[in-house]
């Protein structure tokens, strides 16, 4: 039987001691809402059905996503997608709101307002994913297994839509002669060696000299999953990719560019809007770059050697042939 007495404070305090339970604590501002409470609660110990949610009950989303960040992302090997992630969501005003308050009405509503600022369906993918594995977690690890997970009844992004987008006829030389009259010596051959080379963004800045050796490009074992994206550990450079880099100046330090990827972004970006180029992104010179090594006759193998990619399925994403080209090939 449940013990319901009013405070001095004028609220009334519940205590629950069921055998074979734990002890239940509470508060409600009413002796109505006590019995309430109460009477719930007792039934669904009867029932053999009562979860305890109060921690979720008094734990902000924001909070959530600190204990969250230090038990799973923290033991991750490259834990920063993840970090950012979360200090994004707590900036957010669902942040405030308590666990067990949250509905998946709140998240569809996230999901939509995110796609009105203009955000790619797969960014949207991810961030929601992070918050329902936030919810798992909690619900397996933490104890709170009376919290359901909201993110189970809405509809999830698809994904983003494999691009196919790649140079068109000029574009290449416009874009390399554009960067080189800019005040930033390592755009142009970032661009080219990009292209040349197949590798992503954050790879590429990370190049340094001491790696090259009779035109192959050996990447330390250290960088092979890092973002957990597969690098090649030797990749073949072209005769154009050496052109490329025999003509750069040295920065200090023994790396391949002397400036951050931002600031070759910057440029980048400026070029495409003074060439009126559209719908063109840093990483379609991947797509460009692998199916060139398709178009110069390389099987699905080779090609993957150099690209980095563990499955021939993502590799056909990425591997765009022009009919034009493969005239030749069928007579």
């Amino acid at each position: 039987m449940a013990s319901i007495q009013k405070t001095p404070e004028g609220n009334y305090k519940i205590q629950i001691r069921r055998k074979g339970w734990p002890a239940w604590f509470g508060t409600a501002d009413t002796s109505v809402e006590a019995h309430r409470i109460a009477r719930a609660i007792e039934a669904d110990m009867d029932r053999g059905t009562y979860r305890d949610n109060r921690e979720a009950e008094s734990t902000t989303l924001a909070e959530a996503f600190d204990r969250y960040g230090r038990d799973f992302s923290s033991r991750k090997a490259h834990p920063e997608r993840d970090l950012q992630r979360i200090e994004r969501w707590k900036q957010h005003p669902l942040a405030r709101r308590f666990m067990a308050t949250l509905r998946g009405a709140d998240f569809a509503a996230y999901r939509d307002e995110r796609r009105r600022a203009g955000r790619a369906e797969n960014t949207i993918r991810l961030e929601l994913q992070l918050v329902s594995h936030l919810f798992e977690m909690a619900r397996k690890e933490w104890g709170w297994e009376g919290q359901p997970n909201p993110l189970k009844n809405i509809r999830k992004p698809s994904g983003t839509k494999a691009r196919d987008r790649r140079l068109h006829p000029g574009e290449r030389e416009r874009l390399a002669m554009a960067l080189a009259e800019t005040g930033n010596p390592w755009a142009a051959p970032a661009f080219e060696l990009a292209v040349e080379t197949t590798l992503r963004q954050a790879m590429l800045f990370e190049l340094r000299r001491e790696w090259i050796t009779d035109r192959v490009l050996t990447i330390p074992r250290t960088y092979h999953q890092r973002v957990n994206k597969g690098v090649p550990h030797e990749i073949p450079l072209s005769s154009k990719a050496m052109a490329v880099l025999q003509a750069m100046p040295h920065s200090i330090d023994g790396r391949v560019f002397g400036c951050t990827a931002n600031a070759v972004l910057m440029v980048w970006k400026r070029a495409l809007k003074r060439l009126e180029i559209r719908d063109l992104r840093w990483h379609d010179l991947r797509h460009e770059g692998v199916s060139r090594l398709f178009e110069k006759g390389m099987s699905a193998i080779e090609a993957s050697s150099i690209s980095g990619h563990k499955s021939f399925v993502m590799l056909k994403r990425y591997t765009h042939l022009r009919a034009t080209d493969l005239l030749a090939k069928i007579g």
